[in-house]
């Protein structure tokens, strides 16, 4: 089977080997035994395949270059974010909220696994639901370590548990957006949201016991193995029973209700091995001082699910294109929307264009509001302040050089429409497996997230190949894009944007090709998981 017509069968060969040749050696540079960090590893994939764009598929060199200046440009959603979240994060640290906020979890249990999976399952889920662009790990992770884990195992414990709602993320943009160009009816949708979430929530039952064992011993999560999978349950029944009749609110109530769930398990004590929760134990800490800890948390939350709800109003506000002023120059369009919305159209005349939501990206709004709003609350000195900004832009310098270079691969992998180096692949993919696909679709959706770091762009580039090929084989097209959508949400996990993300907010310097080789492992299991639903859902 030729999905695309690409010329002879030796041809495409050859170029799907070319095209995938800087990703094997991406991969290879940053898992060999001294591995390449990631901001130098990315920049020379980059460079690589520009040149194969350039002197192989002989791509128009002005167009190049605007995939590259969008590229660059790109760089500013994640950064911004990642600044965000490490400023949100110094602040609680240095003002000593905190050591309060760990206190506090340590008088509700002290058991490590129950900390794990309230924080790093249930509230790091309900934040995915809320806003996805990486703000769970941003969030959850620096929580982990303030409790004493370790920053490296918490990076790759947050980046497998930031997995399972992933598909319902942002308030389902992944499902709702990703899937729009395929102009399925309400019905289809909602049928691949259902699916989605099922396959996911059977995932789930392992994915967050896989990344325990990160961090903690086998012998510890068998002590505590029905609290887990309590745990894992009050998350995922609510996330799939909401998914049968709505595909915006799976992860965000799902999450709620799992976090309040898990909480209550943990104080009464239920399903927690008893050696764990008999030693230690912290006295109660003033309400008082966990209120004022936990607020920024809060403001943050609250204002994050209230700028992403649509029927609210201001997520529209935020969002608003409407033109303010505008500039050519040099035959592309730069443009301030009335919301902030910067754009740049028809980089130098082509038809590739760029914007950032100035307001609407997590970074400005909630990270620096809430800082900012914490400040006076927290009672910080101008020296700390200055601290706090320091350390942020330390952080973030070589994270910059990495994403930066990340994003422009990702862009040039692209280009050249159904020739591009990343169609050749997925194209190579369905052409060996034909009726089989259905085994093997989640992965491409991995592979969608593993370039891009969203699982929403993952459904877009790919969504509509997954179409074509569930059609041209005879498989059932909803099934395949749920697969698809199961895909690009475990992918995250392996994503080299999400961890050099939250490497940078926990401080780590290169590890990222250790990271990547340990989150691979749990990558092929959901894999597994997926292709044994697809079988029977089929």
């Amino acid at each position: 089977m030729v999905v695309f017509d690409i010329g002879t069968v030796d041809e495409m060969l050859q170029s799907t080997l070319i095209s995938a040749f800087p990703i094997v050696l991406l991969i290879w540079m940053m898992t060999k035994q001294r591995a390449l960090p990631s901001h130098i590893a990315l920049p020379i994939t980059a460079l690589l395949v520009g040149l194969i764009q350039l002197f192989y598929f002989h791509s128009d060199g002005r167009l190049l270059s605007a995939n590259i200046i969008s590229g660059v440009l790109s760089v500013l959603t994640p950064i911004s974010i990642v600044a965000g979240a490490i400023l949100l994060n110094r602040v609680l640290a240095i003002s000593g909220a905190e050591a309060v906020i760990g206190r506090w979890l340590d008088s509700i249990s002290n058991n490590k696994v129950a900390q794990l999976m309230i924080i790093g399952w249930a509230f790091a889920f309900m934040l995915e639901g809320a806003s996805g662009f990486g703000t769970p790990a941003a969030i959850a992770a620096p929580m982990l370590v303030g409790l004493g884990f370790q920053p490296i195992k918490v990076a790759i414990f947050a980046l497998i548990m930031n997995s399972v709602p992933v598909s319902f993320g942002a308030v389902g943009t992944p499902i709702w957006f990703g899937f729009e160009a395929l102009e399925l009816s309400s019905s289809d949708l909602l049928e691949v949201a259902n699916q989605t979430a099922l396959i996911n929530a059977v995932a789930a039952l392992l994915i967050p016991i896989l990344a325990l064992k990160f961090v903690v011993s086998w012998s510890l999560i068998r002590q505590n193995l029905v609290f887990i999978l309590l745990s894992i349950l009050s998350c995922t029944l609510p996330y799939y029973a909401l998914a049968n009749w709505n595909y915006e609110f799976p992860s965000l109530l799902g999450g709620a209700v799992g976090l309040m769930v898990s909480i209550f398990l943990a104080k009464a004590n239920i399903g927690l091995g008893t050696t764990q929760n008999t030693l230690n134990k912290q006295s109660k800490v003033p309400s008082r001082e966990v209120f004022f800890a936990l607020l920024p948390l809060g403001l943050l939350i609250v204002i994050l699910i209230v700028t992403r709800i649509s029927p609210l109003g201001i997520k529209g506000l935020l969002t608003n294109t409407n033109a303010w002023f505008g500039i050519d120059i040099g035959g592309s369009h730069l443009g301030v929307s009335q919301s902030l919305v910067v754009s740049l159209d028809n980089i130098l005349s082509t038809s590739v264009s760029w914007s950032y939501k100035t307001l609407y990206v997590p970074a400005l709004i909630p990270f620096v509001l809430v800082v900012l709003i914490s400040m006076p609350l927290l009672k910080l000195s101008k020296t700390q302040i200055k601290e706090a900004f320091f350390e942020t832009g330390q952080r973030i310098q070589l994270p910059l050089v990495s994403l930066a270079a990340a994003l422009v691969m990702v862009n040039l992998m692209m280009l050249g429409a159904e020739q591009s180096p990343i169609f050749l692949i997925a194209n190579a993919l369905a052409t060996l497996t034909g009726d089989s696909w259905s085994l093997f679709a989640a992965l491409l959706g991995a592979l969608g997230s593993f370039f891009s770091g969203s699982a929403t762009v993952s459904n877009l580039t790919f969504g509509g190949i997954q179409q074509t090929i569930a059609m041209q084989v005879g498989l059932p097209v909803n099934l395949i894009l749920a697969l698809q959508s199961v895909g690009a949400a475990m992918g995250n996990m392996v994503c080299i944007n999400n961890i050099i993300a939250v490497s940078a907010i926990l401080g780590i310097h290169h590890q990222e090709g250790f990271i990547l080789k340990k989150t691979i492992l749990p990558l092929l299991v959901y894999g597994v998981v997926a292709a044994l639903m697809a079988i029977v859902l089929s």
